[in-house]
């Protein structure tokens, strides 16, 4: 396939943007962007790969004389609007301007084409299976929306025909309602869970299965859907497929899966466990926290089982795919500093995610666990007050830091839940629940009280200021 000679990314700090921008800039292709603004680590990325960038929207500074005026392909990210001056230039000089998930369509998809979907699990299910075909000798184009700690970038553009997505339901843009995941020409499908979400793109459950359905029914006639055996939502979607499923799950009294998991454990090193598989056993170790990820290492080792790759291959990867930046992330091991304390960081923002995490972390350290919680916005609605009742059961301290300012109309009557108020509704079920508002005082607070077998846990999808480096500097110094 022919690529573009000059690409303009229009919202390239977002990190699947941006990892887009990187596969192609590998290709050959002059990259460049725009957005509203720049952090690392996805500006330092960037750099590292002299992607020129800009901030804001200057249509004037697309044009490149030396390279021959304006691009030949513009990706317009969703979060830059429908009015996006850029984005209308394009549209004036008939440049073709494509979304995030049609341009992977268009340029990444091969002839077999595998999309890891499903309601939780997507994302480290299309990292992990990606690693091991990559590692199996495979070399597919991928693209996944987390950042890994074991690959070099989100996205990968090779001239394989193997193609690996996370495929999000999610709608493909401001003016395409549908979900990303039809863009991605699919052969097979891995389906962790099916259970209704984004309920302002799929106001009734029916609906937010409708879009699995459909996507089953343009499955080809000779490819497969890989399904957890263990979610009810995924075995009512594949109930209708008439091709090829595969399932995978928990092991049974009696075998009636074709890929089961069994032999659970979880330590500060990782999991171990045993898939069987046509009546063979295969040890596992992965150096991932969370007892859910025996899950997602099942179905892919599953699908890459079906993919051609040998088992030993299959395990010897899995042996080293540290996971997702933000998943249970180790960030300060304790065993590299003499006070014997962990740190950890995961993207868990509301208190059903934050209390399955604390519940791994709980099971895992000796210690007491501290954690340190900012919810999503979602969580700062009056409605979400009821789901905070036991959901830090697991943790020994609670605290809330002085939360995000959101953005907010001035006659909004719903504002939202702020810290002092938070750190309150929590304490209702939790006796040791506190905010404090200055992060110094937060990371002194800490360090000075954390002792020899403790975890202390930064849960939210927010950046904590820098609190998590000044813990670990402090800790370790």
């Amino acid at each position: 396939m022919t690529l573009p000679k000059h690409i303009h990314v229009i919202g390239i700090c977002g990190v699947a943007m941006s990892a887009l921008a990187i596969a192609f800039h590998k290709r050959g292709v002059k990259v460049t962007g725009s957005d509203k603004g720049f952090f690392p680590p996805v500006s330092t990325e960037l750099e590292k790969h002299s992607i020129p960038f800009y901030a804001g929207w200057h249509p004037e500074k697309m044009s490149d004389p030396a390279e021959g005026g304006l691009p030949d392909l513009v990706i317009v990210g969703t979060a830059s609007g429908t009015h996006n001056p850029e984005a209308l230039l394009a549209k004036e000089k008939g440049i073709l301007a494509l979304s995030y998930p049609e341009a992977i369509g268009r340029y990444f998809a091969r002839k077999e084409s595998i999309v890891c979907c499903g309601t939780w699990g997507k994302t480290s299910s299309a990292a992990m299976l990606s690693f091991i075909m990559t590692e199996a000798g495979f070399d597919p184009s991928y693209m996944f929306g987390g950042v890994s700690l074991s690959h070099e970038a989100s996205a990968k553009l090779t001239d394989s025909g193997l193609s690996i997505f996370e495929g999000d339901e999610y709608k493909s843009s401001p003016t395409d309602p549908r979900a990303k995941f039809f863009h991605y020409k699919p052969t097979r499908v891995l389906l962790s869970a099916v259970s209704w979400d984004h309920a302002d793109l799929y106001p009734t459950e029916a609906a937010y299965f409708e879009a699995f359905k459909k996507l089953m029914a343009i499955l080809p006639e000779d490819g497969s859907v890989i399904a957890c055996a263990d979610n009810e939502g995924a075995m009512k979607i594949v109930s209708a497929y008439g091709g090829k499923k595969i399932s995978y799950g928990r092991a049974r009294p009696t075998p009636t899966l074709d890929y089961e998991y069994k032999d659970v454990s979880q330590s500060r090193d990782g999991l171990k466990l045993t898939i069987v598989h046509g009546g063979k056993a295969f040890k596992i170790k992965s150096p991932m926290l969370g007892l859910y990820q025996a899950e997602n290492i099942c179905g892919c080792f599953a699908m890459a089982s079906e993919l051609g790759a040998a088992p030993d291959r299959i395990a010897d990867a899995l042996t080293r795919f540290k996971g997702l930046k933000r998943r249970l992330e180790k960030r300060l091991d304790e065993r590299d500093t003499g006070r014997n304390v962990a740190v950890i960081d995961d993207i868990a923002h509301s208190p059903e995610k934050a209390a399955s995490v604390l519940h791994a972390l709980k099971s895992i350290y000796p210690g007491r666990v501290i954690a340190v919680f900012e919810p999503n916005t979602g969580g700062r609605r009056r409605e979400a007050i009821a789901k905070y009742d036991g959901a830090f059961a697991s943790a020994d301290e609670v605290v809330i830091p002085k939360l995000t300012k959101l953005k907010m109309a001035e006659n909004e009557a719903d504002r939202p839940i702020e810290g002092q108020e938070l750190a309150g509704i929590i304490k209702k079920t939790h006796a040791n629940a506190s905010y404090i508002e200055d992060d110094q005082e937060l990371v002194e607070h800490l360090v000075e009280n954390a002792k020899s077998g403790d975890v202390i846990a930064f849960l939210g999808s927010h950046g904590f200021r820098g609190m998590i480096e000044e813990s670990i500097k402090s800790i370790k110094s």
